[in-house]
């Protein structure tokens, strides 16, 4: 009898989607959480399923009684040890870490080990008495030992299918969905494999089904890997790029299977292995890629939760103190001592800086944290510069500085949030005040291409070229910025930048160099 070599190249084809399918799975969970002793299970269950389906094809690729008698034994081997970890899967699903009772190191481990070792035996294939042509699955002599190989192997998946139906019936939300897919999916498999390689090939001597073995694996895989992208165990990005990874992988195998000449096996093979290695460091740089985006997630949610602490407790400690010194002053309790006048000032002094402190890095983080609350209205952005130059022309004047505000016109109406704008513009003015320790500061306002434009120009330190680039960022002030502000916290500009983005808006800075003074334009649309 010949065997059409379609059906000879699509029972390949089929060994090769599944093992292909199953490895890629495998690896993919096991890259995901390698610490998880389900992970790690699933790992070593789906490579022994790959290789559970290749021994299962060479089981009728030989014509000699000796290799074909060796394939089978082999393939029963593989055969208890696949039904044992098939058994370990169902058992320790889905728990992170557990430590295996002794009933199952020291009886169910040693049996399985034992009955492995005696398919290997003519115990249970004694011997082939016909040879069935390339193709077709030879049928052999059975011994004594079958039964056993039998019983243990069908009370192993029997064993494995009832412990995940009772997990799946007892589990509660995602993780019920996830186990009943798990639980149908090896259910159908162990049932499929049950019935066409143990049922029909020992009690009606029917092996015709055993070339599509292969086949039986994939309800396994689909609803595993159905539950995997469902559930949410994996990101969508990794899911298409284990798909895509996946139909290559296919493809490549394809090629080897309907290659003409040895040359082109040999080169078709290579290509396999290296797509196969490639695909697999691909989702494993993808899974550290996910592990370290959560990571930040987790980090900016605890700077978020240090900001909210800062906000709502050390910020009202600071102003209360702040309180209490100014309360001192005014002489509300009693005529002050003269000798204790300037400690208390100094106290007063120093808890103002703390909360001026406490209050720039506060809003500089909550504005790139994303935190900030946002209250936009209608307002008169004219008002909001001016409001900010009356209390900011006194700080100048103490310094000795010439100090400046002009407008065009009126009508700068738009759209924004007065208390923030304030506090951009206070920072703005602030900085320029700072960082000028002799001159002039000039603030003026007027409107550009249907923009409202404020320039903040000074005679300070200028910007040196190499502070330019993270001006604007977190923590970015100048190397030398200390030295003439030590009260410099290195957010103002960067909580300055994320209120105007907020905006719509633009903010910039230019300087001719250091020692040159320094101009601030804000850039906001009108109504």
């Amino acid at each position: 009898m010949n065997l059409d070599p379609t059906l000879i190249n699509f029972d390949l084809l089929t060994v090769g989607i599944a093992t292909a399918a199953i490895a890629l799975l495998g690896v993919i969970v096991y890259l995901n959480d390698r610490k998880s002793i389900t992970t790690r299970t699933f790992f070593a269950f789906s490579l022994l399923t790959a290789i559970w389906g290749i021994s299962n094809y060479f089981e009728y690729q030989f014509r000699a009684p000796d290799l074909i008698l060796w394939s089978l034994r082999l393939h029963l081997f593989i055969s208890s040890l696949h039904a044992l970890l098939f058994f370990q899967l169902a058992y320790v699903f889905p728990k992170q870490d557990l430590e295996f009772p002794r009933w199952y190191r020291y009886i169910i481990v040693p049996t399985v080990i034992l009955v492995a070792l005696l398919t290997l035996s003519p115990l249970v294939f004694p011997s082939v008495m016909y040879v069935a042509p390339i193709g077709q699955v030879t049928n052999p002599e059975r011994g004594p030992g079958i039964a056993l190989f039998g019983i243990v192997a069908f009370g192993l998946l029997f064993a494995a299918v009832t412990m995940l139906s009772i997990k799946a019936s007892r589990a509660v939300g995602v993780l019920k969905k996830q186990a009943i897919f798990v639980f149908l999916g090896m259910f159908l498999t162990a049932c499929l494999i049950i019935l066409f390689n143990v049922v029909l090939p020992v009690t009606f001597n029917n092996t015709g089904f055993i070339p599509f073995a292969a086949l039986f694996l994939l309800p396994f895989i689909g609803l595993t890997s159905y539950s995997i992208y469902k559930y949410k165990l994996f990101n969508l990005k990794l899911a298409a790029a284990t798909f895509i990874a996946f139909l290559v992988t296919t493809f490549s195998f394809a090629n080897i299977i309907f290659s003409k000449s040895t040359s082109a096996v040999a080169v078709n093979i290579t290509a396999f292995i290296v797509i196969l290695i490639g695909s697999i460091e691909l989702i494993r740089s993808l899974i550290h890629e996910r592990q370290q985006t959560e990571q930040l997630q987790i980090a900016n949610e605890g700077q978020t939760n240090l900001i909210h602490i800062m906000n709502h407790q050390i910020k009202g400690y600071l102003s209360k103190s702040k309180g209490i010194f100014s309360e001192l002053l005014s002489g509300d309790y009693g005529a002050v001592q003269s000798e204790a006048k300037p400690m208390l000032e100094e106290g007063l002094k120093s808890l103002t800086e703390g909360v001026d402190f406490v209050r720039q890095v506060l809003q500089g983080s909550s504005a790139e944290s994303g935190i900030l609350i946002y209250n936009f209205e209608d307002i008169d952005f004219r008002n909001v510069v001016e409001d900010v130059i009356k209390t900011q022309s006194e700080n100048a004047k103490s310094k000795g500085l010439e100090f400046k505000f002009n407008a065009e016109d009126d009508g700068y109406k738009l759209r924004g949030d007065k208390l923030q704008l304030k506090e951009v513009v206070r920072n703005l003015v602030e900085n320029s005040i700072a960082y000028t320790p002799e001159g002039r500061v000039e603030v003026s306002l007027n409107k550009h291409n249907g923009k409202a434009l404020l320039t903040i120009k000074d005679t300070g330190v200028g910007i040196d070229p190499e502070d330019e680039p993270r001006l604007f960022t977190k923590g970015g002030r100048g190397k030398d910025s200390l030295k003439v502000n030590v009260n410099s916290t290195g957010y103002g500009l960067s909580f300055v930048k994320a209120v105007i983005e907020a905006h719509n808006g633009k903010v910039w800075a230019e300087s001719e160099g250091k020692g040159k003074g320094s101009t601030f334009y804000l850039e906001l649309a009108l109504s």
